[in-house]
């Protein structure tokens, strides 16, 4: 069966809501992040086969193929837009092996892009005459008695798992203390410059004192232990055996992925279950992984999926996670990934990347380099 390998793999900076990103569109803050990881991967642009692109609040319109036009690929390219929210730039890495295992093409470009600052303003219409009702989180389930705000899920999945204020606090400080110690080097590496933007601009010193005067989200949820709403592309280039071959060129496996479904109510634990599944027909083992990116879109979140899939604490988000970015919700998946590629470029070994997403879902992968 054909294999496919990532050999590229950038990102943009991350930047909050209404920050240094706010002023542009979703294809003008994803076009020079593919250019770049296409010319990373020294692959042409009219060369591409396909395009995926997650991005859960554009409100629909196939952002996919707005992107692959605005960023001067082939018109045959169609683009495939993804709304898996939180998950979807992961998944589109997923969709991205399966076409290429399925011969449908050698080359597909898979990530995601979010503008918080730009995204549309949403209203539910009713056939009575009342008028048009403005809503936030879209519905992730039939009930809305099991179709919690993520941050109440958050506090309930810390309630079930005994995750304290102060763990979670914990988290959050190491990993910004990691992102700060890691800015000097994943810059080049990993971040295109874009609107002068060179690095997130979120990262900082936080302390415990910040952590104790932080606002209260949902019991002991915090503006401190949950990652900021922000904007934000990432992108990756695969490629099939076939090509590697043909080229010389070197790049990491992917090995295997999984998205799963599990409790709505508790989405911030749906992850354990696709990590478990892809080590399991992989064959490895939660020690032989030298390398674990998993979204923080909450502290308690991640805490609960490092213990649960029993990986290694120090292997996990080495350079910082979202809680010290910020969460462009359909680039996250995707920002993992490329915090993957890039780790397992550095150290050859196996590495896995997962994350959580609204309905009770959760996504990984695990690929390996050498």
């Amino acid at each position: 069966m054909t294999r496919s390998f990532l050999i590229s793999a950038r990102r943009s900076p991350v930047a909050p809501r209404n920050g240094a990103l706010a002023h542009l569109s979703i294809e003008d803050l994803a076009r020079p992040v593919l250019l770049e990881t296409l010319q990373d991967a020294g692959i042409a642009p009219e060369d591409v086969g396909e395009l995926i692109v997650a991005n859960s609040l554009g409100a629909g319109g196939n952002p996919a193929r707005i992107i692959a036009l605005h960023a001067g690929l082939p018109e045959t390219v169609a683009g495939l837009s993804v709304d898996r929210q939180c998950a979807g730039g992961l998944d589109a890495i997923l969709l991205a092996d399966a076409m290429i295992r399925a011969g449908s093409h050698d080359i597909v470009v898979a990530g995601g892009v979010e503008s918080y600052s730009r995204r549309p303003l949403r209203f539910r219409t009713f056939a009575d005459g009342q008028a048009p009702l403005e809503y936030h989180q879209a519905q992730f389930t039939p009930w809305p008695d099991r179709d919690p705000d993520m941050a109440d899920a958050a506090n309930l999945l810390a309630r079930k798992y005994g995750i304290g204020k102060s763990v979670q606090d914990a988290w959050a400080v190491l990993s910004h203390q990691k992102a700060m110690a890691a800015q000097a080097t994943t810059g080049a590496a990993e971040i295109v410059s874009v609107a002068d933007a060179y690095k997130d601009t979120f990262t900082r010193n936080l302390t415990q004192n910040h952590c104790d005067r932080a606002r209260p989200v949902s019991g002991n949820i915090t503006a401190a232990n949950m990652a900021v709403a922000a904007d934000g592309a990432a992108f990756v280039v695969l490629v099939s055996d076939t090509y590697m071959k043909a080229t010389g060129i070197d790049g990491v496996e992917f090995i295997a992925g999984k998205t799963l479904g599990g409790d709505p109510e508790l989405p911030g634990v749906a992850p354990v279950d696709a990590i478990r599944h892809i080590l399991n027909i992989s064959a490895i083992q939660a020690d032989d992984l030298i390398c674990a990116e998993i979204m923080e879109a909450f502290a308690v979140q991640a805490i609960v999926c490092q213990q649960g899939a029993g990986i290694p604490h120090e292997i996990v988000n080495q350079r910082g996670g979202a809680l010290a970015r910020g969460h462009p919700i359909g680039a996250s998946g995707a920002i993992l990934a490329v915090s993957l590629f890039h780790r397992l470029k550095e150290s050859k070994g196996v590495g896995l990347a997962a994350i959580a997403a609204a309905g009770g879902l959760g996504t990984a992968m695990v690929a390996r380099s050498g």
